[in-house]
């Protein structure tokens, strides 16, 4: 039994009035070592941990204890581990899903918001906060009328700061890149980095489809407007390096499939790929079980893990352990270095979300874009 569960049930027999001293007193969720114990304090029929970890049980029972409205859940958590979750409280047979009252920390999404608990040893990096030393780049917004898809795209572009016209920059272009602005920061990375010297002043643009599940999973058309479409508007508005190896893709989920799928259509084009939580399902043999959706995705990986060429020089891929993708990520890691690509891949104790995404950004950038600093002495 843990400190913390002890001292719940001291509470508990003293009373209310102990009870809600002891909420008052403590951080929550109360985290001890490997152990993080969970507590809700309220009316209900039953409490529930709901999280998004996979090859655990996704709604744990809390216990109440007698004569009280404490309840609490006690989990195992790797030291270094980030979690996202939320609190189920049932009343009257009616469940409601809830950010945990007692937990100021949250994390968002498209979706809304989660609670978020920090493993022992987990601190949230401290180049993803705005450092008031750093020079601000600035972000342009441009339109282009796509004749492949026949509509305009909006395109945020990321200048640096000091950013100089007689000079060249190497490019990245990211997918989801509205979503990457809103819930990574990327911008403040971006600005943080390039003052640390850790990354090079590049230009980044970030694009977004109203079609992403359709055109991220190697449609041929998205292949041809970064390569015959964006590339050339972005090289008419940017001094943009023109070699491949300083220009790249990235993207997270989808939008990592989009990134090595447009790579492998058009090799030559982009020497670097970032690639984050690649939904990169495949079959050796009978079907899959992630519907529809998957069904050019699962076509596209079949044939790429048969004739995979080298579609890039270098490759950063990272997933989070507490993925159900993280058997296509491991899987794809040994595919990708037998092309002799040079290739990184990385771990992380945290599941499919943005913050995980977030974190991955230092090493992801500055081993495929390195600034002075990793240039010296790495």
């Amino acid at each position: 039994m843990t400190f913390a569960i002890q001292e719940l049930e001291a509470r508990g027999k003293q009373g209310e009035h102990a009870v809600r001293e002891f909420l008052r007193d403590r951080a929550f969720p109360i985290v001890e070592g490997t152990t993080v114990t969970f507590v809700h304090h309220g009316p209900a029929s039953e409490v529930r941990l709901r999280h998004w970890i996979w090859g655990l049980a996704s709604a744990q029972p809390f216990t109440r204890l007698p004569g009280t409205d404490l309840w609490f859940f006690r989990l195992e958590l790797p030291e270094g581990s980030r979690m996202e979750y939320k609190l189920e409280i049932v009343r009257n047979g009616v469940p409601d899903l809830v950010l945990d009252p007692l937990n100021p920390n949250q994390a968002h999404d498209p979706y809304g918001a989660n609670s978020v608990v920090y493993g022992t040893g987990y601190v949230v990096p401290d180049w993803t906060q705005p450092d008031p030393e750093a020079r601000l780049g600035r972000l342009e917004s441009h339109v282009l009328f796509s004749d492949v898809f026949q509509e305009p795209r909006p395109i945020k572009v990321y200048v640096p700061a000091r950013f100089r016209e007689e000079r060249r920059y190497p490019l990245l272009i990211l997918h989801d890149g509205s979503d990457f602005l809103r819930f990574t920061g990327f911008e403040t990375v971006l600005d943080n980095l390039i003052h640390r010297l850790e990354i090079a002043p590049m230009i980044v643009a970030f694009i977004d489809s109203p079609r992403r599940l359709q055109e991220y999973a190697d449609d041929e058309r998205h292949a041809r407007f970064l390569v015959d479409e964006l590339v050339p508007l972005l090289e008419g508005r940017f001094p943009i390096l023109p070699s491949a190896s300083a220009r790249g893709l990235a993207g997270a989920s989808f939008g990592a499939v989009a990134s090595l799928a447009a790579a492998w259509r058009r090799p030559g084009s982009f020497g670097n790929l970032f690639l984050l939580s690649g939904s990169f399902a495949f079959t050796d043999i009978g079907g899959h079980d992630r519907g529809p959706l998957f069904d050019p995705v699962v076509a596209f990986m079949n044939a790429f893990r048969k004739d995979p060429g080298r579609p890039a020089e270098r490759v950063f891929v990272s997933c989070g352990i507490y993925e159900s993708l993280i058997y296509y990520n491991r899987s794809l890691a040994p595919v990708l270095q037998a092309t002799g690509m040079d290739v990184r891949y990385l771990e992380a104790k945290d599941s499919h979300n943005w913050e995980n995404w977030r974190d991955r950004m230092r090493g992801g950038l500055s081993w495929l874009y390195p600034g002075p600093l990793w240039m010296v002495y790495e």
